[in-house]
C-alpha cells in the first residue's frame, strides 16, 4: 500500500500543477501583456477609490480585474505564491455573481488555498485533498460577492498550517518577494507574498499563531488578527478540525493600512452574521474608531521581549523606532512587563497539539513531505516517556535551561483531564492578563511580531517554537494589527560583539541560529498594535496613528513598487 500511496501523491501532485500550469498559459493573452498606463493608474489607487469608480462606471470590473491578474502571474513567476487561477471564473462573476453596487465593488480579492470556492479543491498542500472541488461557495465567499468583491486567485501555505514557512508537494515551495533565499512566512505565506508584491491590493488569510502576523512581517504587507466571532469562518479548511482551545481566525490582509481598514469595516457592514452562525451580530463601531483616531495623548504600553527571545537588533530597532515616532507626537509611551509570556507559550502550545499531533498527521500520504518545524515537533512527541523525561532533566539540570526543559517535560497527547486542566489554566492567564491592562489603564500594547525578520527555507526545523510575540495573542483571542516599519540594515542590525549564542536558551537558539543582518539585508521588518478582544476599530484607528507619525518622525515603509 505504501508504495501505491506515494505514486498516487506524485500523480496528485503533478496534476494539480499541470492544471495550474494549463490555466496560466490558457487566459486571454491580454493577461499577458506589458502593464498600460491606464492600467498602472488601477494599480496606484486606493480600493475605496476603485469602487467609486466602478459604482460611477467609469472603471469597468474587469479592467481592474485584468491590471491585478497581470502582477498576479509575475508574482506566481517569481514567488510560486498562487495555488488556484480562478481568472476565467472572476471574469464570468463579474457579469452575473458580482454586486457591483456593494462597498467593495469589482475589487479582486485574493484568498488562502484553505477557502472555499465553488468548482476548485481546498488541498491545504495535502495531495490526499485535491481532486474534490466544492459545489457550491463557502459563506465567506458569499459574503465577498455579495459586497462587490472578485475573488481570482487562491495563494499558498504549508501542508500543517503550523508553520512560519509556506511549500507542500502540492504546489512546492513559496518565496519572498523581497529575497528568494529566504520564507514569505507562514501560514498564509502566499498571500503576504502576493500582497507585497502588487499582484493584489486585500486578502483574507487564516491565523491560529501568528499566520496572518508574521507573514506581513516577513514580506512587508498589512494584517489584522481578529478576534474570534468579528470575522467569517465557515466554509473553510484546516489541518486540524475541531481543535478550538486556540481558535483559529480568518482574518483580512492588504498591501497598504488605508486598504486594510477599509476592507475590513466594509466586511463588517455587511452583517456578516446573516452569513456565518460563529459571528457576533456586532457592527462596526465608528464612534470608537474616531475616539482613537482623535484622541490627543494615548497611552502606549511597549513590551520590548517576550522574556523567551528578545528581539534581533533589527526587530527592536524597529520597535524603537515606533515608539520614539509615537513619544514626538505627544503620547504617554512606557515599557511594561506583563504577565509571563513564557506561561501563554506553555498552555497555548499544550493545548494546540492536545491530541499529539494526530489529527494534522493523519492526513499525510506515504512519502508526503512535511513542513520541517511540524516535524521536529512530532519527533519530540513521539519520544517514549521514560527518555523525554531523562532528556528534559538534562536540558533543566545540566544544560541550565529552563525555559526549553519546561516546554519538552509535558509535551504528549493529553488525557481529557489534563486538557480540562490546561482550559482552567488558560481561563486563569486570561483573567490575569486582563486584570493587569486594567491596572496598566493602556489604550494599546505595542510589541515585535516575531524575534527575528524572515528566515531562511528550511529554518523551521530550528525556529518552531519561536512564535511567543503572537501566540501569546491568540491565547488571550485579541485583535492584533501588523504592518511593516523599516528594512533590514546590514551595519545598523549587526549582533553586537558581546552577544554570546552559548549563553541562549534553546528556544532562542533556535530563532538566532539563522540571523544574519548582512544576508537578511533588505527584509520588511514590522511591527505589532495590540488591543483587547473584539478592538478591531481601535486597532486599526491607532495603526493608523502610528503610520501618520512614523510619517513625521522617521519616515513611512516603503512598499516594493509594481513591476
Amino acid at each position: 500500500m505504501g508504495i501505491v500511496e506515494y505514486q498516487q501523491h506524485r500523480r496528485d501532485c503533478h496534476r494539480k500543477q499541470a492544471e495550474r500550469a494549463s490555466k496560466i498559459a490558457t487566459i486571454p493573452q491580454s493577461y499577458h501583456y506589458p502593464l498600460s498606463p491606464q492600467e498602472r493608474t488601477i494599480l496606484g489607487k486606493p480600493i475605496q477609490e476603485l469602487v467609486q469608480d466602478v459604482h460611477k462606471q467609469v472603471t469597468r470590473p474587469v479592467d481592474i480585474l485584468r491590471a491585478y491578474g497581470k502582477v498576479a502571474i509575475k508574482a506566481q513567476e517569481k514567488t510560486n505564491c498562487v495555488t488556484e487561477m480562478l481568472f476565467p471564473e472572476a471574469e464570468a462573476w463579474t457579469k452575473s455573481e458580482i454586486n457591483l453596487k456593494g462597498p467593495l465593488a469589482g475589487i479582486p480579492v485574493s484568498l488562502k488555498d484553505s477557502i472555499q470556492v465553488a468548482g476548485f479543491d481546498i488541498s491545504v498542500g495535502y495531495s490526499r485533498n485535491t481532486g474534490k472541488p466544492y459545489t457550491e461557495d463557502g459563506p465567506m465567499v458569499r459574503l465577498l460577492k455579495d459586497a462587490g468583491a472578485v475573488p481570482f486567485v487562491k495563494t499558498n501555505l504549508p501542508t500543517t498550517l503550523l508553520s512560519f514557512e509556506s511549500t507542500n508537494d502540492v504546489w512546492g515551495r513559496c518565496t519572498n518577494p523581497h529575497n528568494s533565499e529566504y520564507s514569505p512566512g507562514g501560514s498564509t505565506g502566499g498571500e503576504s507574498a502576493l500582497l507585497a508584491f502588487g499582484g493584489s491590493r486585500i486578502g483574507i488569510g487564516s491565523d491560529v499563531a501568528g499566520s496572518v502576523r508574521v507573514p506581513a512581517h516577513f514580506s512587508g504587507c498589512y494584517s489584522l488578527r481578529c478576534s474570534t466571532g468579528r470575522w467569517p469562518k465557515v466554509g473553510m479548511n484546516t489541518s486540524m478540525p475541531g481543535q478550538e482551545a486556540v481558535p483559529s481566525v480568518f482574518s483580512p490582509m492588504a498591501r497598504t493600512l488605508n486598504d486594510l481598514t477599509y476592507f475590513t469595516r466594509s466586511l463588517i457592514q455587511m452583517k456578516p452574521w446573516n452569513y456565518d452562525y460563529t459571528v457576533h451580530p456586532l457592527a462596526w463601531r465608528e464612534d470608537v474608531e474616531t475616539e482613537y483616531k482623535e484622541k490627543k495623548r494615548l497611552r502606549v504600553g511597549v513590551m520590548r521581549t517576550d522574556g523567551v527571545v528578545d528581539p534581533a537588533p533589527a526587530c527592536a530597532r524597529a520597535l524603537d523606532q515606533v515608539a520614539s515616532a509615537l513619544t514626538a507626537e505627544g503620547h504617554d509611551v512606557y515599557d511594561v512587563n506583563p504577565p509571563s509570556p513564557y506561561e501563554a507559550l506553555y498552555l497555548a502550545s499544550q493545548l494546540l497539539l492536545s491530541d499529539g499531533g494526530k489529527t494534522f498527521m493523519s492526513f499525510f500520504r506515504t512519502g508526503e513531505w512535511n513542513d520541517r518545524g511540524a516535524a521536529q515537533l512530532m519527533s519530540y512527541m513521539r519520544l517514549p516517556k521514560p527518555i523525554k523525561y531523562v532528556y528534559y532533566l538534562w536540558v533543566k539540570y545540566v544544560r541550565g535551561d529552563h525555559i526549553w526543559a519546561g516546554l519538552l517535560r509535558d509535551w504528549h497527547p493529553k488525557t481529557a483531564l489534563e486538557y480540562w486542566q490546561l482550559v482552567q489554566k488558560r481561563e486563569t492567564y486570561k483573567a490575569n492578563f486582563y486584570k493587569w491592562w486594567s491596572e496598566e489603564g493602556m489604550d494599546i500594547l505595542i510589541c515585535p511580531p516575531n524575534a527575528t525578520p524572515a528566515l531562511p527555507h528550511e529554518a523551521m526545523h530550528d525556529a518552531v517554537s519561536s512564535c511567543g510575540y503572537t501566540f501569546l495573542f491568540n491565547l488571550l483571542d485579541y485583535s492584533a494589527g501588523v504592518m511593516p516599519v523599516t528594512h533590514v540594515d546590514a551595519l545598523k542590525d549587526q549582533l553586537p560583539a558581546s552577544f554570546n549564542f552559548s549563553q541562549l536558551n534553546g528556544v532562542a537558539k533556535g530563532a538566532y541560529k539563522h540571523y544574519d543582518a548582512a544576508k537578511m539585508a533588505g527584509l520588511p521588518v514590522g511591527v505589532q498594535v495590540v488591543g483587547r478582544r473584539l478592538e478591531e476599530e481601535k486597532v486599526l484607528a491607532v495603526m493608523g496613528r502610528v503610520e501618520e507619525a512614523l510619517d513625521r518622525h522617521g519616515g513611512r515603509y516603503e512598499l516594493l513598487e509594481v513591476e
